[in-house]
């Protein structure tokens, strides 16, 4: 459910339509956010705050105010324990070419956990996670032209790009060398980038996109990080035909999405799994034609060699063996999640059948903003489960073993501040 009221709450003087502000840089309007419950001593930094904030007290540990002007709440995860609990950030003012975006909901990713864990030991603590989000504008810069105050609007997985490179140039900025992350980046000047576990954020127009008209914002939020990712492959490797045969390897947050746009499509679609209990929710609820145990050598026979392509979204180290021998030549199989080993793979189950195995990262604004309308048009969103910030701890732990159906969004609007957050403080579990 969309939060219509909780905007205008906030914004009652750009909520108007007309009194849209176009705002300068020199412009001395701020965004004013409650204050936090914070401890006695505003320069309180210790070891002792931050482990007190660990285990859920709502105690505020102060950011560098003077890198960014503007304050915002959000949620953190300080060490690799990845306990998330309330914090004051900055954000920089609008600029010419920016928009401010009052977050009502973001979903959270896998990628998320992984993050704050520092399992991919590049965390930038403390790190505020999320690239999933979806709101409203707040205020636009006087150069903005593709959107206005109040505007349902996303953001995903990048915030800027060096907009000059071939990548960029060619309309495939995802792949710029230097991308500027939504979160747990460096931006341009220099500070670490704080995601969507926030009540607002300021980003350059160019990496915003728009929400179509039907498209709800919480069940739309998962699209923009989940959506793109199985979307933009099949797309640019032709696995969008109706009519061909496709395997989706994985039935979770990005797979449960790939099933539905591949029959949007109009394709026929198997899905691949290694826990048969899948099998009921992949076909009725889905709309898959067939399910496969991969496990089971019988069931995985019977489909060898008859798929046109195959979307692996699984982070579960396999063999690549088994899977390339249910395409048929020229079959192509595209690998999205991200295995902890080594890949184990034969040449020639490539070569003998003129096989492409290849990897796909994210999507570009314009597809992504594509993908967005492609979904909207025939009524696709992300499956959810809709929870408020004081269960994001309990969310982790659950993301961690699997038990989600399919995507964690995390209603921002209406309990991320400093009221909700002090009757119902987040645990640390």
């Amino acid at each position: 459910m969309d939060q219509e009221n909780s905007f205008g709450s906030r914004y009652k003087e750009s909520g108007n339509p007309e009194s849209v502000r176009r705002l300068h840089r020199q412009s001395q309007h701020r965004y004013h956010s409650p204050p936090l419950l914070q401890s006695s001593s505003p320069a309180a930094t210790s070891a002792a705050d931050c482990e007190s904030s660990h285990r859920g007290a709502t105690i505020m540990a102060p950011v560098e105010a003077e890198q960014h002007p503007r304050s915002a709440l959000a949620l953190a995860a300080h060490d690799a324990s990845g306990r998330l609990s309330p914090f004051r950030i900055s954000r920089r003012d609008t600029g010419d070419d920016d928009v401010a975006i009052q977050i009502l909901y973001c979903g959270i990713c896998h990628s998320d956990l992984h993050t704050i864990k520092n399992e991919w030991k590049n965390a930038n603590y403390p790190v505020v996670p999320g690239h999933e989000i979806a709101g409203r504008i707040a205020e636009v810069g006087k150069n903005v032209k593709k959107f206005n105050v109040g505007d349902k609007v996303g953001v995903g997985c990048m915030v800027n790009t060096c907009q000059s490179c071939e990548s960029c140039e060619e309309g495939h900025e995802n792949y710029c060398s230097k991308i500027i992350f939504t979160y747990n980046s460096h931006d341009k000047d220099g500070t670490v980038t704080y995601g969507g576990y926030s009540d607002m954020v300021v980003v350059n127009e160019r990496f915003v996109i728009r929400f179509p008209d039907g498209m709800p914002l919480d069940k739309g939020a998962p699209l923009l990080c989940a959506g793109i990712t199985v979307y933009n492959p099949m797309k640019y490797h032709g696995l969008n035909e109706p009519g061909k045969h496709i395997g989706v390897v994985g039935l979770g947050g990005l797979g449960h999405v790939a099933v539905k746009f591949a029959k949007a499509f109009g394709m026929r679609v198997t899905v691949i799994s290694t826990s048969p209990e899948k099998r009921e929710e992949a076909m009725e609820t889905l709309g898959a034609d067939a399910f496969v145990v991969s496990t089971d050598a019988n069931q995985m026979k019977a489909v060898k060699g008859t798929m046109h392509g195959i979307l692996n979204t699984a982070s579960a180290s396999m063999s690549m063996y088994s899977y390339l021998a249910l395409l048929k030549p020229h079959g192509k199989m595209i690998l999205l999640g991200l295995p902890e080993k080594p890949l184990q793979i034969s040449a020639f189950s490539l070569v003998a059948g003129g096989k492409t195995l290849a990897g796909s990262c994210m999507g570009s604004i314009r597809d992504t903003q594509e993908m967005m309308d492609f979904a909207a048009k025939h009524g696709l969103t992300a499956d959810i489960e809709l929870i408020g910030t004081e269960e994001v701890n309990e969310a982790m732990e659950r993301l961690a073993k699997g038990e989600v159906r399919y995507r964690f969004v995390i209603d921002v609007g209406n309990t991320l501040s400093a009221a909700s957050l002090a009757s119902s403080p987040v645990p640390a579990l």
